[in-house]
């Protein structure tokens, strides 16, 4: 196996930078269960782990291989305590189809800005059964580090696509339910939710922008409890996002 040089070192760090993850077209991830399962599904140009890991895992392909210490491995590492291991992924490339929206449940993020917010959102597609989101331009790279660990293994399954929302709502056509949420919409407790369509979340301290809102055809309103009762003024975008999709498949799951 090849050692870990300082050049090395150097070009991992630079994967925190959007301008080169997109012209190297890959992306990191680092720790044992984040790692394992994106090796599953994407091509692996680099990793590193130490000797422990690789004691465990002894079949691993990747284009280069490399023994390190924990010492090594800190140096290398983009996280506060480093995790065993570390790999750099081939991005995938993914084809946009609206009938995605037409025959299943989607997400749609609005700008939404925290990688945290993104990788967090991902996850919850994820353990919810939505295989796409589609992200406005100016959301948050999926790539981004921060991303990607957040996702915990969900960004392998979940497809992110990046494009204009206002075109892609369009082309849906007027039969497509696209939702959103909004203080003035309807208590989604008491509206009969889709199995198919588009949901829409917007920025987080901005909401759903002024042109994707004149698109959406449903909206909805997350009730606080007790109605009434003066609260806190809004849900962290994550958090709003998994109150709708438990919504939205509980009654599936009664349908």
């Amino acid at each position: 196996m090849a050692s870990l040089s300082k050049n090395k070192i150097k070009y991992i760090h630079s994967l925190e930078q959007k301008k080169i993850r997109k012209e190297e077209r890959v992306f990191l991830a680092e720790g044992p269960k984040l790692v394992g399962d994106l090796l599953e599904h994407f091509p692996c140009r680099f990793l590193a782990a130490t000797s422990l890991w690789f004691q465990k895992h002894t079949d691993i392909h990747a284009n280069e291989l490399v023994e390190v210490s924990q010492e090594e491995l800190s140096r290398a590492s983009l996280l506060k305590t480093p995790q065993q291991v570390l790999a750099i992924f081939e991005q995938p490339q993914y084809t946009l189809n609206p009938e995605v929206a037409r025959h299943s449940l989607c997400l749609a993020l609005d700008d939404v800005q925290d990688p945290g917010n993104l990788g967090t959102i991902i996850r919850l597609a994820d353990w919810f059964g939505i295989e796409h989101i589609i992200c406005s331009q100016n959301t948050v790279d999926v790539y981004n580090p921060k991303t990607v660990q957040a996702t915990m293994g969900g960004i392998a399954r979940v497809k992110v696509h990046y494009t204009s929302l206002p075109d892609f709502i369009r082309s849906l056509g007027d039969d497509t339910p696209v939702f959103g949420t909004f203080l003035d919409g309807k208590n989604m407790y008491e509206q009969p939710l889709s199995t198919t369509g588009l949901i829409v979340m917007g920025n987080e301290g901005n909401g759903i922008g002024k042109e994707v809102e004149t698109l959406i055809n449903r909206k909805l309103y997350i009730p606080n409890y007790p109605q009434g009762q003066e609260t806190s003024e809004s849900l962290n975008v994550a958090i709003a996002t998994a109150v709708i999709c438990a919504e939205f498949r509980r009654q599936a799951a009664w349908k």
